[in-house]
């Protein structure tokens, strides 16, 4: 599955010469893990209550363009790679109207509890674990 989000570029996320801070595309990628998530039918909320944390353990950010303020973009996210003990997710990110990604990214989370000590999603939260696992198949 790949979900698709929709952001403005504010002018508070550039810098003088209205250029989008470097900074800001990982605060996007959490925008659409967040929106993929809802879309494959469960909330972040929903999954730590169940004891179900997903902390970052790798980002990898690359930059091939760049976007401005008020420039209306497209991100999209797909799941990548799902373990029993971590899943990652891969994004692209295009001004709305053009066919090349501005910047590609990456991240790796872990499936822990809430003392931050990794589990077997497969096991102690099957239903999570297949959900995610549908939402990759269907790519």
């Amino acid at each position: 599955m790949i979900s698709k989000s929709h952001i403005t570029v504010r002018y508070a996320e550039t810098d003088q010469m209205g250029i989008t801070h470097h900074s800001v595309y990982p605060v996007w990628y959490e925008v659409a893990r967040t929106d993929f998530i809802k879309q494959v039918g469960m909330h972040y909320s929903e999954v730590e209550k169940a004891g179900v944390m997903m902390p970052l353990v790798s980002l990898d950010v690359k930059y091939m363009g760049y976007t401005k303020y008020e420039d209306e973009l497209t991100v999209e996210v797909s799941i990548t790679k799902l373990t029993a003990a971590r899943m990652e997710f891969e994004y692209k990110v295009y001004r709305n109207g053009g066919d090349k990604p501005v910047n590609i990214g990456h991240t790796a989370h872990a499936w822990t509890n809430r003392e931050m000590r990794v589990i077997n999603l497969k096991k102690t939260h099957p239903e999570i674990y297949a959900i995610m696992e549908k939402a990759m198949q269907s790519v």
